[in-house]
């Protein structure tokens, strides 16, 4: 995929190097006698692969070239390796890292030998100490595509919808939760830290029977289900993905739950109603940013006077991109937001934040247990779609586990209501309660 300012960029990356290059000595003063055509080759192949280690900050990291020499930078010992099988890989990494690392990898031209998800912990941590100084800081300022209503089925049809059947492989088997679990106690299994994460949730907005809750991106519908039924709440459940909500759907008849909850595809902006209760988990960080205001402006049309929202997303501790590979071919449109970002949902509207919390290591464990279960059903996956599909989902997986372990990205709650209402809590006591309510 080329984005607009590619080729600036490329231009901007071939001077650098020939500047560099230019004050190389070992590369440009060689004697005319020692000076063959493979011996500057192979002295170009190095310079390269040294430039692309410098570029991250010199990590505990080597490179082994397609000729098996090894280049290592940093003064401590390398923790893992990885090897690049062709010359043009090493152009293009430098050319953009962001976009080629992923397709590089998927299609098996380069690979990472040792542990995976330390190799990239280790990237992530090194690029955000280089970031500001780095030729690499180009590469994370293309815009994700657009989430305009036609658009935003678009991009969710190309993420969610490539079959139930694959979801189910790897997620937690009752409700299908794609999103971050909760592990209060470390030693729960998936499913379990699912269900907490779901009841922490309920808690924090005070659900209580016959209460009337709108869900914006509702996923294969698992917390519409479990409001429902353990809360005794009325839901109304939005999602634009068919596969998703045709599962829900289905769930909900066979749990004769027809009379508590609806499910509806469409988009959140279409909204309509009067309710008690706004919920949304998951689906912020894929609507776009410059639509925030639009989803306050939405909240603000629907939440009764005394009404509670909870808004659960990934994000970051600054404004910034995603990574281009990701945006591209696995979550096109999206864009985790930093937390003055989410503000444009709520200030306009004078909503009242009440809490906020980062379960950051909590989506590592999460991403930790979906990991070992999609290695598991590896070779069902490889037989029903291709190893660089299988490839490409191992490298999202593991890089997305290396973001929330190095702080890359967050992972915020943010329980809001109405500045005028009173009925709170007088303390967080409620939240660790044994009983569900």
């Amino acid at each position: 995929m080329i984005h607009v300012g590619d080729n600036v960029k490329k231009i901007q990356t071939l001077n650098f190097i020939h500047n560099d290059i230019g004050q190389d000595r070992n590369i440009l003063s060689l004697p005319d006698t020692a000076f063959n055509t493979f011996h500057m080759v192979t002295k170009f192949d190095q310079w390269l692969a040294r430039k692309l280690l410098v570029e991250i900050g010199n990590p505990p990291v080597s490179i082994k070239l397609w000729n098996n020499e090894e280049i290592i930078c940093s003064t401590l010992n390398p923790v893992t390796r990885i090897k690049i099988k062709d010359r043009s890989s090493v152009f293009m990494l430098l050319v953009n890292p962001g976009l080629h690392f992923g397709d590089l990898y998927s299609t098996g031209k380069i690979d990472i030998e040792g542990d995976i998800p330390l190799f990239l912990d280790i990237i992530y941590r090194y690029l955000h100490e280089r970031n500001k100084h780095s030729l690499l800081s180009f590469w994370i300022k293309n815009r994700p595509r657009s989430n305009s209503l036609t658009d935003s089925r678009k991009n969710i049809h190309h993420h969610y919808d490539i079959s139930n059947e694959f979801y189910q492989q790897w997620l937690d088997h009752e409700n299908m939760q794609y999103t971050c679990a909760y592990f209060p106690d470390p030693s729960m299994s998936l499913e379990q830290a699912q269900i907490a994460k779901m009841h922490h949730i309920c808690r924090k907005l005070s659900l209580k029977p016959g209460q009337k809750v709108v869900e914006a991106g509702c996923g294969w519908g698992g917390l519409a289900r479990f409001m429902a039924k353990e809360y005794g709440a009325i839901v109304k459940a939005y999602n634009i993905s068919h596969q998703q909500i045709a599962y829900a759907h289905q769930k909900m008849l066979q749990e004769n739950l027809a009379e508590q909850v609806e499910f509806i595809e469409d988009d959140y902006r279409n909204i309509q109603g009067n309710y008690d209760v706004f919920v949304s988990v998951g689906m912020l960080e894929h609507i776009g940013i410059d639509n925030y205001h639009k989803l306050g402006e939405v909240i603000n049309s629907i939440l009764k006077e005394d009404g509670m929202g909870l808004i659960h997303a990934i994000g970051r501790n600054q404004p910034g991109q995603l990574n281009e590979w990701i945006e591209a071919r696995i979550f096109p449109g999206a864009c985790p937001p930093s937390l003055g970002q989410m503000m444009n949902i709520f200030e306009p509207w004078s909503f009242s934040i009440l809490d906020v919390e980062n379960l950051r290591l909590h989506y590592a464990k999460t991403l930790e247990h979906w990991l070992t279960r999609f290695e598991k059903n590896i070779n069902t996956f490889r037989y029903i779609y291709d190893e660089a599909f299988v490839r490409a989902w191992r490298l999202y997986l593991t890089g997305s586990m290396a973001a929330f372990t190095s702080g890359t990205m967050q992972l915020f709650q943010i329980l809001f209501t109405r500045q005028q209402n009173n009925k709170l809590h007088r303390s967080r006591s409620y939240l660790y309660d044994n009983q569900p309510n």
